[in-house]
């Protein structure tokens, strides 16, 4: 098996609207349209955030790809959802709706992790709450059918991404249809999704339905039934006897049963139906099935195959079959040897083809080069945006990560092969924002991505590569075969650096230590120059036990990154500080772990103000755990290891208490737990106590208090000169 390879973007013929060139703003209103000449729009993207023209958004990146392939482009962001007159307002779109929640989950960025109400979003003018519905890819695309019925719906990003399939939904405590289903939308596209936007764009341009686009990578589509002439692996049963004689097809009509010979797997041309009364012969299906665990001994055309999750029926009532469809579809996530999956809704089946083939670098420059005004459409006026604030002075260098944490979504989203941006592309953004970004001071905000350090790492071989389906190339240990090389990123650096106004580069993107460890060089250059006094990096735990469900390395990585990070701040005469950050309640991790993970922190004098409570996002591995009480990272029984999870809100303060054990206003609740666990002695004045004695409460000082949300480090005794805004990576 060798890598697929995947027309350019550039390849793909034009629409003959491009004679409008470029739009100065994608518009947003009638009177913008009018300005541009335009009588109607090809296509109509409506979206949760507002619009920023600038490529960290999805809406932008999206509408400027469809806009240099010739179609007119317009946008409704964040419409009033009550009715479907907001929808109405650019008119009827010529091809279709592209319809998005934003670049967040809508009840992530609605919804703390204790479920209770947020009462700001980051990418809403002034930051204002409320402005875009619960579950919002369901009710725009609603809204969309309400406007014109007969118009295709196509939807995307990350809400919907995540929702391909049959998924856990943490707020309401239920498994949930493919939202495909949910929202009756046309087609849904997951993953990064360029090259899939414009097959559709194309298809629909030269009159084709939906039901053209079956085959589309990176798409899922709903189906009334499985096309003839492919081969089943069925996966959904988790416990199978030791010799299977027959597999009797279970999509067969009543009627109906298919007939496999014992020895070789193939099908009988001809079945019997048991249940006649005179056994009659009767055709068997054309399609063939194979079970599961004889798929490696079976002989079929693995390019007309596919794999059949368990029903939504099935996930809903038996959880351990829920863990194990989420582990079959994290084993199908390698786009150069996934196949489709197929999962039935009562009659209805969700066809979801392979994985986007990733953008070359080529394609990365393209995305990233189009005329973005990187600036709020001038309808928003002086309103401030944060989402934009944090993101106006940094590059996106790459995309993708390949370690595989199984509480974030990154992996499930945008896969785990990095695609680099060139140098020169890097180069060129940095140029443009210095000088075209009105208040630009000389500092570039971040240099990132998902991970700050994983820019042009890759597989050594094509051929491994291809054939690979492991879920991390870091976890349990850095493959042999991951090149480490982290000379581009730090030739990177030096080059942005060196540029004519640039006074400083900072990096602001989360850190893999591990990998930086294989490269002194690079972590010498960081240290050196990109770190201003404080550097956040994520151990998420101490313990072996709670890091094993996370697939995150084990402590000894921090300690060596620390004395490297230690070393070459002493170096270069600056005093710099490592800011670690932690989960409190992750599947597998019990109080004991907490408490360890407490005490760590009170040896090594952190304090530890932000913390991050674990989130069940939808479709993650973590959350599979967090619902089934099984471990999906291995072959999942009714007899498996059971995890341990945190579930009730109690337990689950209890944990992020435990973790912020310096914090007197839980000092009451803790000495409680402790007692009732038999911990007594973390009650006290010692050095392995957590908690003072209630009759030895330290009298408050009359100092102003430290502002909230600041990570302090007691080392140094002195606060951050800035929060982080930068939010991390959903989770």
């Amino acid at each position: 098996m060798s890598l697929i390879k995947a027309p350019l973007l550039s390849s793909y013929p034009k629409y003959w609207a491009e004679c409008y060139g470029t739009a100065p703003f994608l518009p947003m209103s009638r009177e913008e349209m009018d300005q541009l000449g335009w009588d109607s729009c090809d296509i109509i993207i409506v979206c949760g955030d507002a619009y920023v023209d600038h490529p960290s958004f999805g809406m932008a990146v999206i509408g400027r790809l469809l806009e240099s392939q010739g179609y007119r482009v317009g946008l409704i962001c964040q419409p009033d959802w009550t009715n479907a007159e907001d929808f109405m307002r650019l008119g009827k779109p010529n091809l279709f709706f592209a319809v998005s929640a934003g670049n967040m989950d809508s009840m992530i960025n609605r919804y703390t992790a204790d479920k209770r109400i947020r009462h700001d979003d980051a990418y809403t003018p002034n930051g204002e709450g409320g402005k875009r519905p619960d579950r919002a890819v369901i009710v725009y695309t609603q809204r969309c059918k309400e406007a014109f019925s007969d118009i295709p719906v196509v939807i995307g990003g990350i809400e919907a991404s995540l929702r391909r399939i049959a998924q856990y939904d943490y707020w309401s405590d239920e498994i949930r249809r493919s939202v495909l289903i949910d929202s009756t939308a046309d087609i849904l596209l997951y993953g990064n999704a360029e090259r899939a936007i414009i097959e559709v764009a194309l298809a629909f341009s030269r009159g084709k339905t939906v039901a053209d686009m079956r085959s589309i990578r990176g798409t899922t589509v709903v189906l009334s039934h499985i096309p003839e002439g492919w081969t089943e692996v069925d996966s959904t049963r988790v416990d199978w006897p030791g010799h299977i004689d027959q597999l009797l097809n279970p999509y067969a009509m009543s009627e109906e049963a298919a007939n496999c010979d014992k020895a070789s797997g193939k099908p009988g041309a001809l079945a019997v139906d048991a249940t006649a009364p005179d056994n009659t012969e009767v055709k068997a299906e054309p399609i063939r099935i194979i079970p599961q665990p004889l798929k490696s001994k079976a002989d079929f055309d693995k390019e007309k195959s596919y794999i059949r999750l368990p029903s939504f029926e099935k996930v809903s009532a038996d959880s351990v079959l829920y863990a194990h469809a989420s582990r079959v579809l994290h084993q199908e996530s390698n786009p150069h040897n996934a196949v489709p999956l197929v999962q039935k809704h009562g009659n209805r089946e969700i066809w979801v083809n392979p994985p986007p083939i990733p953008l070359l670098t080529e394609e990365m420059d393209q995305v990233f080069a189009f005329e973005y005004q990187r600036v709020p459409h001038p309808s928003y006026g002086e309103a401030n945006i944060p989402a934009y604030e944090m993101i106006r002075f940094s590059v996106n260098i790459m995309r993708g990560c390949f370690g595989g944490c199984t509480f974030c979504s990154i992996t499930e989203h945008e896969g785990r092969i990095i695609q680099s941006r060139s140098e020169e592309s890097v180069i060129k953004e940095i140029e443009d924002i210095r000088d075209k970004v009105p208040g630009f001071t000389g500092t570039i905000s971040d240099l990132g991505g998902p991970t700050a350090n994983m820019y042009h790492l890759k597989c050594k071989s094509d051929d491994i590569q291809a054939n690979c389906r492991r879920l991390s190339c870091v976890y349990p240990t850095i493959c042999k075969n991951l090149n480490t090389d982290h000379t581009p990123t730090t030739q990177l650096y030096r080059r942005a650096r060196a540029l004519p106004g640039i006074k400083r580069i900072a990096i602001a993107s989360g850190l893999r230590y591990d990998l930086a460890v294989r490269d002194p060089e690079y972590v010498r250059e960081l240290v050196t120059h990109h770190v201003g006094g404080y550097l956040k990096i994520a151990p998420e735990h101490t313990e072996k036990n709670t890091l094993s469900k996370m697939m995150k390395p084990e402590m000894g990585s921090y300690y060596e990154f620390k004395r490297l990070f230690d070393k070459y701040s002493k170096e270069a005469g600056k005093k710099q500080y490592l800011i670690p950050y932690f989960i409190a309640a992750h599947p597998g991790c019990d109080d004991e772990d907490m408490i360890n993970l407490a005490l760590w922190l009170k040896k090594n004098k952190f304090r530890v103000d932000q913390v991050q409570t674990f989130y069940p996002s939808p479709m993650s591995l973590a959350t599979a755990m967090y619902h089934a009480r099984r471990n999906p990272l291995k072959r999942v029984k009714y007899k498996s290891e059971q995890v341990h999870t945190a579930r009730t809100l109690d337990q689950r303060r209890r944990q992020k208490a435990i973790l912020r054990y310096h914090d007197e206003n839980g000092w009451d609740n803790l000495r409680e737990a402790f007692t009732s666990m038999g911990r007594k002695d973390l009650i006290g004045s010692g050095d392995n106590a957590l908690v003072p004695e209630a009759s030895k409460r330290p009298q408050r000082p009359s100092a102003r208090p430290k502002p909230s949300g600041v990570r302090r480090n007691l080392e140094t005794k002195k606060q951050p000169a800035k929060r982080f805004a930068k939010k991390r990576s959903q989770r």
